[in-house]
């Protein structure tokens, strides 16, 4: 044993001193969506404390393209040294699912670092849906029989998964219309060629409060800090139920356990800082904290959820 500990050491050496001198250049965190998306919001609110904690620039790149697989892959390719992270989302626990010809494993080519935080969705529908409650929702989307409009911003995106568990959980059926953003699905929405969709509350409750949606019930297990009085779906009825848009931060696989550590502490003390929470509060961020072991149960936890409900549709890309 003491033999084959010294053969290793040699081996182990190199990644000890990268670590101890981590980190001497910038660090690039890779977003694999386009620039004004939540999860570049978190990568921008993040970037400058991260900046003060590691003592080198925190530089954001968006990488977008291909249902985030762009971004993924070209860090799950970078050298494992702690210099090209991704800062990716609900996404990356389906892409082998819904693309079979990734080229990497989702899972076994990441290393986590750190879970960052968690946007609750809001179920919301056109004022001319006579649902003023979630069972009455339901009861209106049985009676449809699959004829209302679900509007989403793509198969395999985080909205579209949470109405897709909303179809499991529930026993309801509709159609699933898909949109090339946001912008697009909203403005259905609100014009009344889209009856019901889940999406962010930052930017659906003005739209409620503006009474030009009606919203029924957030998707988390618990209620929403921006949104007190709106029920769970839990709460009101659906068993079980929880989705949302969260953010993780990763490495590529083989990056030295030292340097994500440290990476982790980094992203928890910009977490506690007064300033990032008030700039979550204004974006409808909640902290989601987590170690790298934690944020590895979790990531494979949320492969194994939603996977399964993804390949039920059918649906794949590439």
């Amino acid at each position: 044993m003491h033999r084959r500990t010294l053969l290793l050491a040699p081996l182990a050496a190199p990644s000890l001193a990268r670590a101890q001198g981590y980190p001497a250049r910038p660090v690039r965190v890779v977003v694999p969506f386009a620039a004004g998306g939540i999860i570049d919001v978190v990568a921008r609110i993040l970037a400058e404390p991260m900046t003060r904690q590691l003592g080198q620039p925190v530089v954001v790149e968006n990488l977008p393209g291909a249902g985030a697989t762009i971004g993924a892959r070209a860090v799950a390719r970078a050298a494992p040294d702690g210099y090209t992270l991704l800062l990716s989302g609900a996404a990356h626990a389906v892409m082998a699912a819904l693309y079979p010809d990734l080229g990497f494993d989702p899972l076994a080519d990441f290393a986590p670092i750190a879970l960052l935080g968690n946007q609750p969705f809001v179920v919301a529908v056109h004022p001319s849906v006579p649902a003023r409650d979630v069972p009455g929702l339901l009861a209106w989307l049985r009676a449809r029989k699959g004829e209302a409009n679900f509007a989403t911003t793509g198969i395999g995106a985080a909205s579209h998964l949470a109405g897709e568990l909303l179809k499991r959980l529930a026993g309801v059926e509709f159609t699933t219309v898909t949109y090339r953003g946001t912008p697009q699905a909203v403005t259905d929405l609100v014009a009344g060629r889209a009856d019901l969709m889940i999406d962010s509350q930052t930017l659906l409750a003005p739209l409620a409060r503006d009474g030009r949606v009606r919203a029924l019930a957030v998707t988390t297990p618990t209620r929403s800090r921006l949104l007190p009085d709106l029920p769970t779906l839990a709460e009101a009825g659906v068993a079980g139920y929880a989705a949302s848009s969260w953010q993780s931060l990763q490495a590529p696989a083989g990056t030295p356990p030292a340097i994500l550590e440290r990476l982790s502490r980094a992203a928890s003390a910009a977490l506690a800082e007064p300033t990032v929470q008030q700039r979550y509060a204004e974006a409808g961020l909640e902290p989601l904290e987590g170690d790298p072991a934690e944020a590895a149960r979790f990531l494979r936890a949320e492969a194994e959820k939603w996977e399964p409900i993804l390949q039920a549709t059918g649906a794949r890309a590439g």
